[in-house]
């Protein structure tokens, strides 16, 4: 079993109101100029509401660049390679959500620039770790790109996405629960490496969502600094493991299988939630606890509220383990079948009994 792999880290973390004004500072320390060149990787609405702070802080950089991306897919990370391509930045800086940081991971790794990760939303892990998820090939793919050089976390921000947003960042730290469970589980079973710092620095990151549940749940900016501060533990945590284990098992099968099935219905991180409280029952944890934290920091626990039907939750659950055949989880190598998925899916709660 070989058990070498590099750990990848970022070389500046910085979190709190205003961090935003420390780019400048961040840049320096990477030793850029202010002629070398930036390229901005965010989106439209992010940059219509924030681009301003951008360019306020970089007023004296003379070579910027943008690109506004429309959707988190292989097709849209390319079209920005190409632009990046032409303009040869230095600097990559992925200023937005998710789907803005990824690509941003993504095209620096394919120009072999320089990533700052400049969240605006604290919906998941990626603005911390050196994975990026994207769309194509049919499904969600998930891939190694670069390690950001720098996080910076402006907590004035983030607390001010919309709630939904922060507590899908919850829903993606609570999941970590059963990402160890799973990551455990292989090694026993199947001989996986395991690293046991790395998934204690996973599970502490949900622990601290758990003890902080009422405060994210209002979106306090408190609530908020300490879900940020779960966030980059996670992505530092997958960067130790060298890969998304610590941060990703059966939970988020059933969350990508769920968005395949019904694209951009609900976050992500609400996806990952409803996936935890189904994947603890399998593991024979406490679920009912998981679901009571759920329902604190103000997430659905089940799909009442929610734009999607019992039948496309069983279908998520029955196809759940084909989207990684290479990942084991508790969903085993042939899944679920449909009455099982039925039985777990009821018995939980998540569709109507």
């Amino acid at each position: 079993m070989d058990l070498l792999h590099s750990i990848e880290l970022p070389s500046r973390i910085i979190i709190g109101d205003n961090a935003i004004n420390s780019l400048p500072d961040v840049l320096k320390s990477a030793k850029i100029s202010e002629t070398n060149g930036l390229f901005i990787v965010t989106g439209p609405n992010v940059w219509r509401k924030l681009g301003y702070l951008i360019d306020t802080v970089l007023e004296k950089y003379k070579n910027v660049e943008r690109y506004e991306v429309q959707s988190s897919t292989l097709t849209e990370a390319e079209n920005v390679y190409r632009e990046v391509e032409h303009y040869k930045p230095r600097v990559i800086i992925g200023f937005g959500g998710g789907k803005s940081i990824d690509i941003a991971k993504y095209v620096a790794y394919r120009s072999k620039s320089i990533l700052i990760s400049v969240p605006t939303s604290p919906s998941h892990d990626g603005i911390a770790s050196p994975f990026a998820s994207l769309r194509g090939y049919e499904k969600p793919y998930s891939m190694k790109t670069v390690r950001p050089f720098a996080i910076i976390a402006d907590v004035n921000i983030l607390s001010k996405a919309p709630p939904h947003l922060i507590r899908a960042g919850a829903g993606d730290l609570i999941g970590k629960l059963t990402a160890v469970r799973d990551w455990i589980l292989a090694h026993k079973l199947k001989g996986e490496y395991y690293g046991e710092y790395a998934a204690q620095l996973a599970l502490l990151s949900a622990r601290h969502v758990i003890r902080y549940a009422t405060e994210i749940g209002r979106g306090s900016k408190e609530g908020v600094r300490v879900l940020v501060e779960g966030l980059v533990s996670s992505g530092v945590a997958m960067g130790i493991a060298g890969s998304t284990r610590p941060a990703s098992g059966s939970e988020h099968l059933f969350a990508h299988a769920l968005e395949m099935l019904v694209p951009n219905r609900i976050a992500h991180g609400e996806q990952v939630a409803l996936g935890t409280i189904m994947m603890m029952s399998l593991h024979g944890g406490d679920w009912r606890k998981v679901r009571k934290t759920i329902v604190k920091l103000g997430l659905p626990a089940s799909i009442d509220s929610l734009p999607i039907s019992s039948d496309q939750v069983i279908e998520a659950l029955v196809i759940a383990h084909r989207l990684r055949p290479e990942r084991y989880t508790i969903l085993g190598e042939t899944g679920l079948t449909r009455d099982a998925a039925e039985k777990l899916a009821r018995s939980t709660g998540v569709i109507p009994s």
